[in-house]
């Protein structure tokens, strides 16, 4: 994804007919903040972010009748 210096970005990852259980960060951003928001998270991008940032999360839940888990590695770049 792609970010503003200085701003936030509130992510949703609830997609169709998925349920989501649980959101957990795995290996947190070096550069700036993340917080998990319900079945989302909240990135703050440093207001003086240079290059990438990244980050990784877990989540676990169901799509339909199917459970299961799924990472979610996230680059960010700065605009």
């Amino acid at each position: 994804m792609s970010i503003e210096p200085g701003a936030d970005c509130i992510q949703g990852l609830r997609w169709s007919y998925m349920q989501i259980f649980n959101v957990s960060v795995v290996s947190g951003p070096s550069r700036g903040q993340l917080a998990v928001v319900g079945s989302g998270f909240r990135y703050s991008a440093e207001s003086t972010a240079r290059g990438a940032d990244r980050f990784t999360l877990l989540i676990s839940g169901k799509n339909r009748h199917d459970p299961g888990t799924s990472t979610l590695e996230v680059e960010v770049n700065p605009q």
